[in-house]
């Protein structure tokens, strides 16, 4: 079952992210590594950075513990989700109001003229942060029922989305492009909503559509772990995010050489580590809920064992062949070659912490069964301030690439603070005995 539930995660996930490369390649090609792009995938990245915290992390480890001990399910999931969806649309609205405020936040060191570029992009964007929540909500139910392939597939989506908005517009102004892009987002959110919810119809699960009161012990307990699961789930996305808000003060092209190399560096993550995680994440609540530790702690072992071989060689070949990696998938019209070496660069300093994200990712599992998420939650945080130390540091004397190696460092950090809390003598039996 654990197989085969990661090999289905990993198929989709290749499948997405080989059309995201796609994606990437025309975006390369089309907008290059400038003005245009920066403001893109700055007005990409705020709901982006949402999305993979809910999807690949602090929803899922969350609801799936409250859902699995809730006596009234159908009541529980309901009111969850019409609480949730009502408060992203309105926190929508407000980003769409004040947009240049918030574009100011996100991309500090942008002058007045860029800003005003930006925002625009940003509250449109940001719509797809309330689509993508109502995916990750259906996906949990499906999860709990042992269904992957409908989530793990329908990424792809949005990825075509946004390869046929930039087929449309590639002979247009870049700036207008990116708002082709923009609605793309929106156009992908909304395809990926419509399988899901054919997905649900199929397995009888629309029954949470009820909207009926339930016992506020039960979400209570769900909002109590949520929150301190979306400060632990979010350690590598907020270190992605304050990248591309430090590099802002970096010369033009930064922040695209630190989206495209952690788009690279995201790949083997998300096909081996979140790809596994995800598969693996019911099965340790289910265990540690009918109190059999034993069988929970052989699914970590066997998981966490083909998890590292799969991440080191994929590190190695990163490392080795990076500037072939980037000149394959980036360098052609408006990407030059200058381009691909300081992508390549920061490519690497990504990849060094390959497999402390992804091993971290799988330990912290085993507090989130064990409803330990404020735990999980102040490792993270501590793991977070490094990495801001470390970027401080770094970003003066080597650029975009000290903030991607600073990324790294505190991977390290995390995963030691998560194994010191899992037990170094558990880890000993585990692996040892």
């Amino acid at each position: 079952m654990l197989i085969k539930s990661i090999f289905t995660n990993s198929s989709g996930i290749l499948v997405s992210r080989v059309l995201g490369f796609i994606r990437d390649l025309l975006t390369a090609s089309i907008l290059g590594a400038n003005i245009y792009s920066d403001i893109f995938f700055v007005a990409f990245k705020l709901p982006n950075l949402f999305r993979r915290i809910f999807a690949e992390g602090a929803f899922t480890q969350a609801f799936i513990p409250s859902y699995a001990k809730s006596k009234n399910k159908i009541r529980f999931s309901s009111m969850i989700f019409l609480e949730l969806f009502f408060f992203l649309i309105i926190l929508s609205l407000v980003v769409t109001l004040f947009s240049t405020l918030v574009t100011k936040v996100v991309a500090f060191g942008f002058d007045e003229a860029t800003i005003k570029l930006a925002s625009p992009l940003v509250a449109i964007n940001f719509y797809y942060l309330p689509l993508i929540f109502c995916v990750t909500f259906i996906a949990a139910l499906l999860q709990y029922k042992n269904h992957f392939a409908t989530t793990a597939f329908s990424t792809a989506l949005l990825n075509i989305a946004m390869i046929i908005a930039l087929l449309i517009s590639k002979n247009m102004d870049k700036y207008e492009i990116t708002f082709y892009l923009s609605y793309g987002v929106i156009a992908g959110g909304l395809l990926q909503v419509a399988v899901h919810l054919m997905t649900m119809k199929r397995h009888n699960l629309c029954k949470i559509f009820t909207f009926r009161k339930h016992k506020k012990k039960d979400e209570n307990r769900f909002y109590k772990s949520f929150f301190a699961a979306t400060v632990g789930s979010s350690t590598a996305h907020i270190s992605a995010f304050l990248d591309t808000w430090l590099a802002s003060f970096l010369v033009s092209g930064s922040i695209s050489y630190l989206y495209y190399a952690n788009r690279v560096f995201q790949l083997p993550l998300a096909l081996f580590a979140i790809a596994t995680s995800t598969a693996l994440f019911p099965m340790i609540a289910k265990a540690i809920k009918n109190k059999d530790e034993n069988k929970a702690l052989h699914l970590m072992k066997k998981s966490s064992l083909i998890l590292f071989v799969l991440l080191f060689v994929a590190t190695l070949i990163g490392t080795i062949f990076n500037k072939e990696i980037i000149w394959l998938l980036f360098e052609r019209g408006a990407f030059g070659s200058n381009d691909t070496q300081n992508t390549a660069l920061v490519l690497v300093m990504y990849l060094l912490g390959l497999v402390p994200f992804g091993l971290a990712k799988i330990f912290s599992l085993w507090l989130y069964a064990n409803e330990k998420q404020f735990l999980a939650a102040k490792i993270s945080m501590k793991a977070l301030g490094a990495n801001i130390v470390f970027s401080l540091l770094l970003i003066i004397p080597y650029k975009a690439a000290g903030l991607a190696f600073a990324s790294t460092l505190s991977g390290f950090i995390l995963l030691y603070l998560t194994l010191k809390e899992f037990g170094f003598k558990k880890v000993k039996t585990l692996y040892f005995m």
